[in-house]
């Protein structure tokens, strides 16, 4: 009989949403600092940090697969396998990462020719790609080293992690940027430094947690299992990149078709978009915890209680999700003159953050089911549906409605709320359907 209790959904969620607006948080602080130092400095900063944040993007394939293998471990209580798995996961990460570095350090220039970059930034932004990009194996050891954390219920840990990377960042940006306490003002190069140095002191006070949680995670690997195991978490993890690098290029496509239509729809959809981040934080959180709850209980074999939690976990978001959409809109002139003071920009925002309570709605079937299944190890049907509806519905959609039928920005947004409730529609009639429960892992 299993003995081991599942955590529960809330004591996973709040670090978590935590962590993750402290890194949204974060993020603009240092697009603010930066800017305030040098706007040739910005773009340069910029241009090299999409080259970054793609790769970090393509680091979450090992921790999606860990996370979800890890999760059914535990709730088989296979604690030894579990073990193996976030030993291998880390390896991985780090070989992976080690990869990426080597060709932002060496085929920096040539990268960031191919980004058209402005020769009077070029400088700035290869100084910066090969010092944070240089040290992007420390980002890809520590996201899976949270993942393996996160899987065992230890989210408060890792978000001390991201609290103390984010104020070493911070106090080195704030340093060498503004030359305070006598110290020489080193501009870019300061920020990359700072930036790759708080990630080295991460790393290490991750695997304090880590090896204070699990013990060592190589204790028991042998080079024999090392491919069987791997092949898991990869087949967890390819797809969940695939998809991920879909979205990303489906929001580029879109912001292309935005951009035809002049400043301020441009500048509408931004700034939307930076105030609708807190709304997504709201079911990614959820969905996140959710994901490691479910996958406990898939190791158990506890299929009806799975089915069960899905749907609370949906309920749940569901009203969270759409009475914060519903607050954002009733405060959104308030909200959007936190970046405008343009009357045009406003007043078509307002008409966005309307659109964004359908969006709401339809996106928390879409997330909270999505990983769901994924938690069963369900993974390739959501991908498909989600790479086909995506571009089939939201892109065509947004093209047709605001381009074709000439409504603008709005019509991009109703375009990508139909592919939220759509794909969301669907994932409810997979997991009702239950083929979920043949798809385990351990």
């Amino acid at each position: 009989m299993n003995t081991y209790k599942v955590p529960s959904l809330f004591r996973l969620g709040w670090p978590l949403f935590v962590e993750m607006a402290l890194l949204v948080f974060m993020g603009n602080v240092d697009v603010f600092m930066i800017s305030r130092f040098s706007e040739d400095a910005m773009g340069a900063v910029g241009v090299s940090n999409q080259l970054i944040q793609f790769s970090i993007i393509m680091f979450g394939f090992v921790s999606a697969g860990a996370t979800v293998i890890i999760s059914q471990y535990i709730g088989a209580e296979k604690h030894t396998d579990a073990k193996n798995v976030a030993g291998i996961a880390i390896i991985c990460s780090f070989i992976f990462g080690l990869v990426i570095s080597l060709v932002y350090t060496f085929a920096g220039p040539y990268l960031l020719l191919i980004m058209d970059l402005e020769e009077h930034m070029m400088n700035d932004a290869l100084r910066f790609l090969r010092i944070v990009g240089g040290f992007i194996f420390l980002q890809a050891v520590l996201t899976c080293i949270n993942a393996v954390l996160r899987s065992y219920g230890n989210t408060r840990d890792t978000l001390v992690v991201t609290i103390v990377m984010n104020i070493i960042s911070i106090s080195g940006n704030v340093l060498f940027l503004f030359g305070f306490f006598g110290l020489p003002v080193l501009g870019v190069f300061g920020v990359a430094a700072s930036t790759s140095f708080s990630r080295m002191i991460a790393i290490f006070l991750a695997m304090f947690f880590l090896f204070r949680t699990i013990g060592n995670p190589f204790k028991y690997l042998k080079i024999n299992q090392f491919w069987g195991y791997a092949k898991k978490i990869l087949k967890i993890g390819i797809p969940s990149a695939g998809e991920n690098m879909s979205y990303s290029g489906y929001q580029i496509f879109l912001t292309a078709i935005v951009t035809t239509m002049g400043p301020v729809a441009l500048s509408a959809r931004i700034y939307s978009r930076a105030i609708n981040m807190f709304m997504v934080l709201v079911v990614s959180t959820i969905g996140q915890a959710g994901q490691i709850i479910l996958g406990q209980l898939m190791g158990q074999k506890e299929f009806d209680e799975m089915y069960r939690r899905a749907f609370r976990h949906l309920k749940i978001s569901l009203i969270a999700s759409v009475a914060c959409a519903f607050m954002f809109f009733i405060f959104s002139p308030w909200l959007m003159r936190i970046f405008t003071d343009n009357e045009e920009i406003i007043s078509l925002s307002r008409i966005i953050f309307g659109v964004f309570i359908f969006q709401e709605f339809g996106r928390s079937f879409n997330v909270i089911l999505i990983t769901s299944l994924r938690a069963a190890g369900d993974v390739q049907f959501p991908v498909y549906v989600g790479v086909g509806v995506m571009w089939g519905v939201g892109a065509l959609m947004g093209f047709v409605l605001g381009v074709v039928f000439d409504m603008g920005l709005v019509g991009v947004i109703i375009g990508t709320s139909l592919d939220e409730c759509v794909r969301g529609i669907i994932m409810l009639f997979r997991w009702k359907s239950r083929k979920w429960q043949t798809k385990g892992l351990t």
